[in-house]
């Protein structure tokens, strides 16, 4: 078959042969440098996405490029059977991060890390599961049980697992959600796909009492606010808690697909032998990209980046004084633009029509997740140009 030099060539293929899962695709992309993409008819956009908050470092970062491709020349997959340097040296690294004794199993993705955490939670013998509305955790049917979003729930129910909901941010709700037969607590420290909605101050110390007093597990799910991506390594290092589980995955690779389940303490060993499994976790390919991430956040700056640049965002959007911006919210580069009227669809439109990728994550709701190596020239650009993009959008 020839193959289409264009947007909508590619588009009519996608049709043709891919799941309707997802709609329409925006665009087709067939390159990235840095924090710009282009799609198949050319045209550059500054991408403010990064792949829903993955491509940390942006496309094509040479350390990232370097560390798989030789990666590869040595091994590609091995198997749960064996081991290799990357996947230790990733689990004493993530475990480094986050101050404490443990274990980690590596996964694919962060539904995988759900999973894995979700039967890690049932292994305390204990059955009942509190989460928050609001909250997302992935759409494998375990994960998904998490999820509070109806619209992803009830095409698929009966979900497994007791799964109590309580009003995020609502201390007092948890408190009484939570008893003898509570195996975990849930929570994001900052809600990803809600569009970057962060808990009152002390929620997540709360969170720690409370599952400490009733002898639950507090799995923190760091899926969209870890790597770096809110200026700490985990989103819940601001806190200072500790907790008994966390799941990361998206910005681990800067691309590629991996992500981890950590318990820490005795949370560690709860699963054994038999347990759990997978094929391709741990992969020796995404473990050498995901070091290579590492470093490069480490050597770079880029947790202090994130936060300055985030914090230099966030103050610019606030600054435009524009009646259609009513709040700004987040951490570092995970931000939430809430807008006065449903038009945040075609401010997405608006945005790419003018070189921009952006996320309407609700319809008064826009999701700012950028690279955390974006400059403040490339934020000054966006800032610039979203007056315009606004208007066109509610016109």
């Amino acid at each position: 078959m020839t193959v289409p030099m264009t947007v909508q060539g590619w588009q009519d293929r996608y049709a043709g042969s891919y799941m309707n899962t997802f709609g329409p695709p925006r665009t087709t992309l067939v390159r990235g440098e840095g924090c710009y993409v282009w799609d198949a008819d050319g045209n550059r956009y500054l991408d403010l996405l990064a792949g829903i908050a993955v491509n940390v470092l942006g496309h094509a970062h040479p350390a990232v490029v370097e560390a798989v491709t030789h990666q590869l020349t040595t091994l590609g997959h091995v198997s749960n059977f064996f081991t290799t340097p990357p996947q230790v040296e990733l689990a004493e690294t993530l475990l480094g991060q986050l101050g404490g004794d443990g274990r980690v199993f590596l996964t694919n993705s962060g539904t995988e890390a759900s999973e894995a955490a979700f039967k890690l939670a049932r292994r305390t013998g204990r059955t009942t599961m509190v989460a928050a509305t609001g909250a997302f955790h992935g759409r494998t049917m375990g994960a998904l049980a998490l999820t509070a979003k109806a619209a992803y729930r009830e095409p698929f129910e009966p979900l497994p697992g007791d799964v109590r909901f309580v009003e995020y941010g609502d201390a007092g709700a948890l408190r009484d959600a939570v008893d003898d037969t509570t195996a975990a607590v849930v929570l994001e420290p900052v809600q990803g796909e809600a569009g970057a909605v962060v808990p009152p101050a002390g929620y997540l110390q709360a969170a720690r009492e409370i599952a400490t007093a009733n002898g639950a597990l507090l799995w923190l799910d760091e899926v969209q606010s870890g790597v770096g991506r809110t200026g700490r390594w985990f989103a819940h290092q601001h806190a200072a808690v500790t907790p008994d589980v966390v799941t990361v995955a998206k910005g681990l690779g800067a691309g590629m697909p991996i992500g981890a389940c950590i318990g820490l303490g005795a949370a560690g060993d709860l699963l054994q032998p038999g347990n759990h499994g997978t094929t391709f976790g741990g992969n020796p390919v995404a473990c050498a990209a995901a070091l290579a991430t590492i470093g490069v956040i480490e050597s770079e700056g880029l947790l202090e980046h994130a936060e300055k640049v985030g914090d230099h965002l966030a103050g610019g959007l606030r600054d435009l004084q524009h009646p259609l911006v009513t709040d700004v919210h987040g951490a570092g580069l995970l931000l939430g633009v809430d807008l006065a009227a449903d038009i945040a669809p075609a401010v997405t439109r608006s945005a790419q029509a003018a070189g921009f990728i952006v996320n309407d994550c609700a319809p008064a709701r826009l999701r700012l997740v950028p690279p955390l190596v974006i400059s403040y020239d490339q934020v000054d650009t966006w800032l610039a140009a979203l007056p315009a993009i606004l208007e066109e959008a509610s016109e």
